[in-house]
């Protein structure tokens, strides 16, 4: 018999001469397989856990602090698979509650532990006896090691997701471990604390030791989600429909339209982004408290929420904001992608009407890439840029400081909105660019042709050479309509004017003021001389002297006749007259866009003379100065226009000027003043004296007008007209770029930093990347293109993280420190993303941060409970208690335990030293639903 079992049942029908021979060298199966656990074992334990990471342990993504090893091992002609589990950082037993522990970690309270189970599809032990000599193997094994790692072996069906398992604590105390799980229909009493506390009870509880016997602790974590912001929605617009049934009112189809959450943020006018945040997760912990009758437990389950020790929240995050695969999110970026790939395509034509052409879209007319929508699409999107009233706003308040250094257009402009529009119209395929861009020229050439004020373009602001080329152009157009309107105004009242009254001449002449762009009290300024007692007023910072000129003897003894004076500057004299200085009015220099000036300069250079045909409107506008100085001082001469226009150009030659003093008295006023031209004014040959010889004494009000309205209209247009593709669509991506910048600048996300911070690294770098598109010059087309297609990236991942702080603010809008700190978190979840290629992304696949709730807080993060309506679901359901605002928690968790002084009870011994050791004898973990219930028990005996 002992033979037998030595040789773990070998044949016994051997030799004769063996009969009687106990062989003990001979090691049976089962003997072998615990040899192989122990080596293996003893291998783990040797290296410890630094050693093992450092060889290729298996990191788990939750816990991230979890490891696992593994070794393969056979036994009775199956294949089993024991895993180590174990942490670096570990302090002791588990800590209850402690975030993202294994299962079996948090059911049984252990750090590290071993599992075995078989290699096969479903993991598990099916027959009991196997299960049991598993176990007893791996418990043989690591007793041989000096080990007590606790094993378990998965058992029963997987979706029960059972286990027993063993632990020696020594040569005194073994800890024996088993879980299993209902399914489906959790009887009632289970579902309340009462009868979980009666269930743990039981287990130890006996005649001698009645219930009341025993003082049970036990903690409980409460676990709460907000109804979905989908369901609320649903639920209004149920109602609403069934109050229009039952009152039989005609439903237009209006009130059927969902309210999105976005309807009152920035973007909401170009699409409707996915709520980043579907809802809430809130846990909350009661402290760890003893109870000694069901009956506490049962007033503890009405317990306020508010009671708990702790609250903390995490937001469920949609999963379109982590997953990146194309496609996923449909916001700006990804539309500013599709202009980039139309920009790519606009170098192969030299005319957008090619574009538009049907013999160069190729025969696949169904390809997204040459779709154009239909003229009703078309149409409204004009109707859209060009409706009436649509007039553009301060854009400088609405625009980032850091804005400006991108050069594209104001986010109002009328371009900038065109940019806007062509995201959307279409796919953002060149074809439909090219095509919505002849119909836009088309539409501004009706305005200019029916002299219509341009919608969304100032009309009486300086050029901001800053923005775009196209933006300056549309704005020196309806700069040209609004004085072409004017010109054709006063040409009209010009043949009019014969024999009317002199308030109608005035009137004619204040147009043509408007006109040269003069201020509206010109006309009206005094032909006679302005130093009469009556002239007395200020224009500007100039001041009109009240009191006139002291004639000397040899002056006019009548004042000449001044014309378009503003009034006395300071109290400067003419030269060769005693009479006071005064400044004329002149014309404001044509207005130009930044082509403009760079071609004057270009010529000039070339030229090598300032006043050569590129220097005519200087030439011209210092004429004008001139006539106007002449007009409004009869008796100067050159050197006091010098005087009054290039300072620089007189050199006095008295510390004070002489022209100054004692008006009344000719002795005492120091005239004529002394000095002389410097030596470029006084040079042969001078060209400003020989253009101050031939100017006429004209007024700036009889000018000839220094800027042409209607021929440089017509430029404009020529221009608009004339674009080539690649140079529109360069100008296109710049200002699109910039316009759902600022658009999406105008979120409302609170005061949080980081955000901030963000937003201006992102503009910083919208104007580094955009810089080449700048200026005219040849590309490197593909470097350009992929340099655009990582900025697309880069501003997609701050136009998510936008979106999701601005779910997040009006969520938590009363509660801002909570709100920059689960958004801090999910910025350092999201930060791997944040690079410049898709290819190096690397990060968790879950968001798993909580945040503390403060005291002050809990009230803001009740109210996302709203208390539910009578036809919500989760009033159908039998409550399992502790609601919070009527909502039942949808995890409850609870740890039981009882703990025992080792000589109090019949776990003593002899031994002197167990005598004031505590152990915690039974132990239950307790996770469940109204339809679901896992239990986890561990209990100590003496063995």
């Amino acid at each position: 018999m002992a033979s037998s079992i030595a040789r773990g049942g070998e044949d016994e029908g051997e030799d004769e001469e063996f009969e009687g021979f106990d062989d003990f060298t001979i090691a049976s199966s089962w003997e072998r397989f615990i040899s192989e656990i122990e080596a293996v074992c003893r291998l783990w334990l040797f290296d410890g856990p630094k050693n093992l990471v450092d060889k290729g342990a298996e990191c788990l993504d939750h816990p991230k602090n979890l490891y696992k090893v593994k070794s393969e091992l056979k036994y009775g002609g199956k294949d089993y698979c024991l895993e180590f589990y174990f942490m670096i950082n570990k302090d002791g037993q588990a800590t209850e509650w402690v975030d993202n522990l294994h299962n079996i970690q948090q059911s049984f309270g252990v750090n590290e532990f071993l599992v075995i189970a078989p290699l096969s599809a479903s993991g598990v032990v099916l027959d009991s006896p196997e299960s049991s000599k598993l176990l007893s193997a791996v418990a043989i094994a690591l007793s041989n090691c000096g080990s007590n790692w606790p094993a378990f072996v998965p058992v029963h069906d997987p979706s029960r997701k059972a286990y027993i398992g063993i632990q020696s604590t020594g040569t005194i105390f073994t800890r024996r471990f088993d879980a299993d799980r209902i399914g489906s229909q959790v009887p009632v009493r289970l579902m309340h604390m009462e009868g979980l506390y009666e269930l743990f009870v039981a287990k130890f509880a006996s005649f001698d030791y009645p219930m009341n016997y025993f003082k049970v602790s036990f903690g409980m974590k409460l676990t709460y989600r907000t109804p979905p912001f989908d369901d609320d929605e649903e639920d209004v617009l149920e109602n609403v429909e069934a109050e229009v049934k039952e009152s039989e009112e005609v439903n237009d189809g209006y009130d059927r339209i969902k309210v999105q959450w976005d309807d009152d943020c920035p973007w909401a006018e170009w699409y409707s982004a996915e709520d980043p945040i579907k809802g809430f997760e809130l846990i909350t912990i009661w402290p760890r408290n003893t109870c000694e009758s069901s009956m506490e437990m049962a007033e503890l389950e009405n317990a306020s929420s508010f009671d708990a020790e702790k609250w903390s929240l995490y937001p469920l995050i949609s999963p379109n904001m982590i997953d990146d695969s194309d496609g996923k999110f449909i916001g700006f970026a990804s539309q500013l992608r599709l202009l980039v790939g139309a920009l790519e395509r606009s170098f192969d034509a030299k005319f957008l009407e090619d574009f538009v052409s049907a013999e160069n879209i190729g025969s696949d007319n169904s390809n997204p890439a040459v779709v154009i929508p239909p003229p009703t699409v078309r149409d409204r999107v004009l109707k859209e840029l060009f409706h009436d009233g649509a007039q553009i706003s301060s854009s400088l308040d609405l625009e980032s400081k850091n804005s400006r250094a991108i050069k594209g257009a104001p986010l109002e402009s009328l371009f900038a909105q065109f940019c806007l529009q062509s995201l959307w119209f279409g796919n953002c395929n060149v074809r439909a660019i090219a095509t919505l861009w002849i119909e836009f020229v088309r539409e501004v050439r009706w305005c200019w042709e029916e002299s219509q004020p341009l919608p969304r373009m100032p009309s009486d602001l300086d050029i901001d050479l800053s923005s775009c080329l196209i933006h300056q152009k549309l704005h020196l157009l309806a700069i040209c309509i609004k004085k072409k309107n004017l010109l054709n105004h006063e040409n009209h009242t010009s043949v009019e004017i014969t024999g009317q009254s002199s308030d109608d001449k005035g009137l004619a002449e204040f147009d043509r003021n408007e006109i040269l762009d003069l201020p509206q009290n010109e006309s009206m300024v005094d032909e006679f001389d302005s130093d009469s007692p009556d002239s007395e007023g200020t224009t500007g910072n100039l001041t009109v002297d009240a009191e006139c000129a002291v004639a000397s003897p040899d002056a006019h003894k009548s004042c000449p006749i001044r014309k378009g004076s503003s009034g006395i500057v300071g109290n400067m004299m003419l030269l060769h007259s005693f009479q006071k200085m005064h400044a004329p009015y002149t014309q404001d220099a044509p207005v130009m866009t930044e082509d403009m000036h760079e071609e004057r300069l270009h010529a000039a250079e070339v030229c090598g003379d300032a006043f050569s045909t590129s220097g005519q409107l200087e030439r011209d506008i210092l004429s004008s100065d001139m006539s106007a100085f002449k007009a409004a001082n009869p008796d100067a001469v050159f050197e006091d226009f010098i005087r009054w226009h290039s300072p620089g150009d007189w050199e006095s030659e008295e510390i004070e000027d002489r022209s100054t003093g004692n008006k009344e008295d000719p002795d005492q006023c120091n005239w004529p003043p002394r000095g002389k031209l410097s030596q470029r004014m006084s040079e042969h040959g001078n060209s400003w004296r020989k253009i101050w010889n031939d100017s006429p004494a004209l007024p700036a009000s009889e000018q000839k007008p220094l800027f042409d309205p209607i021929r440089e209209g017509e430029k404009v247009l020529h221009y608009l007209e004339t674009l080539q593709p690649h140079h529109l669509l360069e100008q296109m991506v710049c200002s699109a770029f910039k316009v759902s910048a600022d658009t999406l600048n105008q979120t409302s996300f609170g005061n949080l930093q980081l955000m901030k911070t963000k937003l201006n690294q992102l503009y910083i770098t919208l104007a580094s990347s955009l810089r080449p598109l700048r200026a005219n010059r040849t590309h490197d087309k593909y470097e350009l293109i992929g340099d655009l297609r990582r900025l697309c990236l880069v501003f997609e991942n701050i136009e998510k993280l936008l979106i999701f702080v601005s779910s997040l603010h009006r969520k938590l809008r009363d509660a801002p420190r909570l709100t920059e700190a689960i958004f801090n978190d999910y910025f350092n979840y999201y930060l791997p993303k944040m690079g410049n290629s898709s290819a190096s992304i690397c990060f968790d696949k879950k968001f798993s941060n909580k945040q503390q709730v403060s005291m002050l807080e809990r009230d803001v993060v009740a109210n996302l409970f709203p208390p539910p309506t009578a036809n919500q679901s989760w009033r159908k359901v039998l409550s399992m208690g502790n609601l919070l605002n009527g909502h039942e928690p949808i995890l409850r968790e609870i740890i039981f335990s009882v703990a025992h002084r080792v000589g109090d009870c019949h776990y003593g011994s002899n031994i002197p030293w167990t005598h004031t050791e505590e152990i915690e004898t039974h132990r239950m973990y307790i996770r469940g639903t109204s339809n679901d219930l896992q239990v986890a028990l561990s209990v100590t005996s003496w063995d």
